[in-house]
């Protein structure tokens, strides 16, 4: 599954490289913004990015319910790990 995970554009980093700096949950990456070079990205707009690439601007309630969703997907994620660490599963079958 490719998840696109929601950022903030920060700054422009390298111009001429289409690199700018954005902001994922707090946590700031370089990014390359050359597949969005029409879009007039500007500091303060939400991309969506996937494995170091702005593929899409998007809105900042798009990237609200993003990151909703992908918190909720996180929790139900590890509450699953949760659930399959704690099972046991026997071999008892009864018979005999």
């Amino acid at each position: 599954m490719c998840l696109g995970i929601p950022g903030q554009l920060v700054e422009f980093v390298d111009a001429d490289e289409h690199l700018a700096r954005v902001d994922v949950s707090g946590v700031t990456r370089i990014i390359s913004i050359g597949l969005l070079e029409d879009e007039h990205l500007e500091p303060g707009n939400w991309v969506l990015v996937h494995v170091g690439f702005a593929m899409s601007k998007i809105d900042e309630e798009e990237a609200n319910l993003a990151l909703a969703s992908l918190q909720l997907m996180g929790r139900a994620y590890g509450e699953e790990l949760e659930a399959f660490r704690s099972s046991k599963i026997t071999s008892d079958t009864g018979g005999g």
